[in-house]
């Protein structure tokens, strides 16, 4: 508890001419013996904060950039009525810059043995938990000279899930999921598909498509139709080592590869397939297995909401060797990472048929957009030189990304924008030619 309000004191005080008070301390109290009563008496009404009781209740959870109400329940059990300016302290990332003060500032009145309700709406600007700091209480007196001050400790957390902006996608890929899955004619039996119903040939159908024992039964030449198999199994793997610590449109590209791996997820998980994560750098920071197709979703955000790029180089091989054990049968292995070279040519090359002989392998990686705008500056001398370097970064891209397609690996390289939905083309694209 601290004692304020002395600077109005001394104001009192200096007010009062040379010629007419004592410089001692007792012709200090005798001129100003009224104002010390006042001060005394303000002091003695001012609630008590030391016993005050305080409880929080409200959100628990908000995606990043909506908002979270944390209401703060006060009840005073002093038998003086509280009148009160508290501060509601949070990390500095739980408001956007510059509203922290209005924010978490507010004025309140307790008659005695009552309590009341004040509101912290927060707005954080980053993934994670934000943990509530101190609540600190100032109490007035009535008329304001003097106050008493206490700090109080009230826990709660409000964990900050990713955005999914992505989402907006979702619509348009599930109708293309739906027309997939209803499609009258496929190519050819291949792996990953399974037998839907026979149909009559027309011509441009696929010969080994060709039921001959339906044919003979029937006047006409009957083809098998196929649809692609559910239940297959994907595996989300997120690098979350240094490289993913690079800000792509001043966010993390860890955050544009989790927006990419959940409109999949949802996707995925709408098609009939299990969706598992992993995310490594050089041990395992998540590990999501087994849900089911309503818990997938929510469980991603959640696992998803806590990882953080470490500023370290990942384990290539303890990166594949956890991945072989997590998926022990044939899947379909989402690796989110890198494009750059030395990442990949002395990292994930050498241990790359490891992973391509046993599961079908997608790389997706985000690409920075202002490295395209350089490739297009022009009319002066440093934007000359900027294209330059922009080209020859793209290029060395696109060297690194078809030495993983040689391995037989396919590879979306996208703006964080464009990624999400680039990538889930991808899935439905393999999966209408039976790779899954």
């Amino acid at each position: 508890m601290a004692l304020t309000g002395r600077a109005a004191l001394i104001a009192a005080l200096a007010s009062v001419p040379v010629g007419v008070w004592d410089p001692s301390w007792t012709g200090i109290l005798a001129v100003n013996a009224p104002l010390a009563v006042a001060c005394a008496c303000d002091f003695a009404l001012a609630a008590p904060v030391r016993h005050l009781g305080l409880t929080r209740s409200g959100d628990a959870s908000a995606r990043l950039g909506e908002t979270a109400d944390v209401t703060l329940t006060v009840s005073n059990p002093s038998r003086r009525q509280l009148r009160a300016r508290l501060r509601d302290a949070w990390p500095p990332s739980s408001w956007q810059p510059g509203t922290e003060t209005a924010a978490s500032r507010h004025s309140l009145t307790v008659p005695a043995g009552e309590r009341r309700r004040v509101t912290t709406r927060l707005r954080p600007t980053r993934r994670g938990d934000r943990h509530a700091d101190r609540v600190t209480i100032r109490s007035y007196g009535p008329l304001g000279l003097l106050t008493r001050q206490g700090t109080h400790r009230v826990p709660w957390t409000v964990r900050v899930l990713p955005p999914f902006t992505s989402r907006k996608h979702l619509p348009s890929k599930l109708s293309r999921l739906r027309e997939l899955d209803g499609r009258t004619s496929v190519l050819t039996r291949g792996e990953g598909t399974e037998f839907d119903s026979l149909r009559e040939y027309v011509p441009g159908d696929d010969t080994r498509s060709i039921d001959w024992r339906a044919t003979a039964r029937h006047s006409a030449v009957a083809v098998r139709t196929w649809r692609p198999e559910r239940d297959r199994h994907i595996l989300l793997v997120l690098d979350t080592g240094r490289t993913s610590a690079g800000r792509v449109d001043d966010a993390p590209r860890l955050d544009a590869a989790m927006d990419a791996a959940l409109l999949l997820a949802a996707l995925a998980s709408r098609a009939g397939d299990r969706v598992d994560l992993l995310a490594y750098d050089r041990r395992v920071r998540a590990l999501l297995q087994g849900r089911t197709a309503g818990d997938v979703l929510p469980s991603l955000v959640n696992a998803m909401a806590t990882l953080e790029p470490e500023l370290v180089e990942t384990d290539a091989r303890g990166l594949t060797a956890t991945t072989l054990r997590s998926a022990p049968r044939r899947s379909l292995v989402v690796l989110f990472t890198t494009l750059d070279a030395a990442p990949i040519e002395e990292g994930l090359l050498p241990v790359l048929p490891q992973l391509t002989q046993r599961h079908t392998v997608l790389v997706a990686s985000v690409a920075d957009p202002h490295v395209s705008r350089m490739a297009r500056a022009r009319g002066h001398t440093d934007a000359v030189y900027e294209a330059a370097a922009a080209a020859q970064a793209q290029s060395e891209r696109r060297h690194i990304a078809d030495q993983l397609r040689r391995h037989g690996v396919t590879v979306v390289d996208a703006t964080p924008d464009e990624l999400p939905p680039a990538l889930a083309d991808a899935y439905l694209e393999l999966k209408a030619a039976g790779r899954l």
